[in-house]
């Protein structure tokens, strides 16, 4: 039986990179049709006001990344923070990414704010804390397409790391079997990833767009991390 994934779409691409990438949720749909769990997914604009309908059931609900901030006090965040709060209190299982990981945190007593550490862009490394059943496939270290200047600095209660890097402390955190969050980019793939670097190339700087596009030439375990997702959701579900 498939997993039935809610998927909450935070932004809209450039309007010259819609005919190619068209959006983070059909990116997402693209990532987690490359890992074996099997797994249904609907997207819901919420930037647009989208939201599932009161009797729709999902196993989870996934917030994806966006150019705005967390933090911000955009109409739309409100109602966003609003509806994740009932889902939590509700018990469904939440996964985060980048916007997504930060809106968590700060909506259950963490904090996020912009980053005294600058823009992180490009493949970063990241430690990662001892193997939860979900870890599988395993890997010893934790490669992930980044793109991003705020950072979550301070955790809710309850929460555990599971990702991290001196640039980045709380990279990944999941609150018991129901939060799961990563400040990296599973869905993205280097030809995106490139491309936001040339359109960020002056805000970012020479050094660090430099030392982003260098990055490049390596592999990343967005895959994996996508089937991390599907198991942490599954549980001990026949799903896996």
């Amino acid at each position: 039986m498939s997993l039935r994934i809610c998927i909450l779409e935070t932004d809209v691409l450039r309007p010259e990179l819609v005919e190619q990438y068209h959006g983070y949720g059909h990116m997402f749909q693209s990532l987690f049709a490359r890992q074996p769990i099997a797994a249904d997914f609907t997207v819901y604009n919420v930037m647009h006001g989208e939201y599932p309908a009161d009797d729709e059931q999902f196993d989870a609900y996934l917030i994806t990344g966006s150019k705005a901030d967390s933090f911000g006090a955009d109409p739309w965040i409100q109602t966003l923070k609003t509806y994740l709060l009932e889902r939590y209190q509700r018990g469904d299982k939440l996964l985060g990414i980048c916007f997504g990981h930060q809106l968590l945190a700060l909506l259950l007593g963490g904090k996020t704010e912009r980053a005294k550490q600058g823009w992180g862009v490009g493949i970063h490394e990241y430690q990662l804390a001892p193997t939860s059943p979900w870890m599988s496939p395993p890997v010893d270290k934790l490669t992930l397409l980044i793109s991003h200047q705020d950072q979550v600095t301070a955790l809710p209660e309850g929460a555990t790391v599971v990702a991290s890097s001196e640039f980045c402390p709380f990279a990944a955190y999941q609150i018991n079997d129901q939060v799961l969050c990563f400040q990296g980019h599973p869905e993205f793939i280097h030809d995106y990833s490139r491309t936001l670097l040339e359109t960020r190339q002056e805000a970012l700087g020479d050094k660090v767009y430099a030392k982003g596009i260098a990055s490049l030439e390596q592999d990343h375990h967005g895959t994996t991390v996508a089937e991390w997702m599907m198991r942490f959701v599954a549980g001990d579900s026949k799903a896996v």
